[in-house]
């Protein structure tokens, strides 16, 4: 097939749905081989067939990206399928909306690491390759609480902000070797997230939040710039927004 990403490998981490599922179907009707990463065995193969279906190629890494061994795994299996690195999406995340003194200690845990922990590790793991290749793609899947704060969600936003400062400084400091790095930084999904810790159901079908395909598109418009520009951050909201 042909595609602007013919033989790039991908890394995707929170794969099985959302944000990342759309951005794995995305990339690889660009013609990139992915591997997908996520807890959900059942809902990757699945993935791995409708990427197939487009004509590209993937391979799964089930685990949870706030632990090393899922990231070095990930790492290996992608040399392993593709010999390089060209991209990673450090998409994983989850969110607890609440009053800061109705959210414990374990809240706080669960957050920054499935946030920020997982994206330091996966990509701690990958740059060392993408150094020796002088080339290479790193994105935050942030939010738009990463730029300004929300009552309610103090320490999410503590997360996402974190996401926006680790890309802003990685900028500086990975540009020297070739490798490009940003943040994506939408609002409101309608996807899983935070169902059931802050937002139900019915209130994200009846949203008009943004779709999982519409942050997709700029996961692979970051992906797909020419080899003299980088996107450093997108900022995304909903036509529906209120003024």
């Amino acid at each position: 097939m042909a595609g602007k990403l013919n033989g790039k490998v991908a890394i995707i981490t929170g794969a099985s749905a959302g944000i990342g599922k759309a951005s794995a179907l995305a990339l690889a009707a660009e013609g990139a081989t992915i591997i997908l990463t996520a807890r959900r065995a059942e809902r990757l193969e699945q993935l791995v067939n409708d990427i197939e279906k487009l004509g590209a190629r993937a391979a799964i890494v089930v685990g949870d990206a706030r632990e090393e061994t899922t990231a070095v795994e990930a790492v290996k299996i992608a040399l392993e399928f593709g010999g390089h690195i060209d991209i990673l999406l450090n998409n994983a995340g989850m969110g607890i909306y609440k009053n800061l003194v109705d959210t414990n200690a374990d809240e706080y845990d669960t957050m920054m690491d499935t946030n920020m922990r997982s994206g330091f590790l996966f990509t701690r793991h990958v740059v060392p390759q993408m150094i020796k290749q002088s080339s290479g793609t790193v994105l935050m899947l942030s939010s738009m609480a990463g730029v300004y704060g929300f009552a309610g969600e103090a320490v999410y936003c503590a997360t996402k902000f974190a996401q926006v400062g680790f890309a802003q400084a990685l900028d500086r400091e990975l540009r020297p070797h070739g490798i490009k790095v940003g943040a994506i930084c939408p609002g409101g999904v309608k996807t899983e997230f935070a169902i059931g810790t802050g937002r139900t159901e019915e209130g994200v079908a009846q949203s008009g939040m943004l779709e999982p395909e519409d942050v997709a598109g700029a996961v692979l418009l970051a992906c797909t710039q020419s080899a003299g520009s980088r996107i450093i951050e997108i900022q995304m909201r909903t036509m529906a927004e209120a003024l």
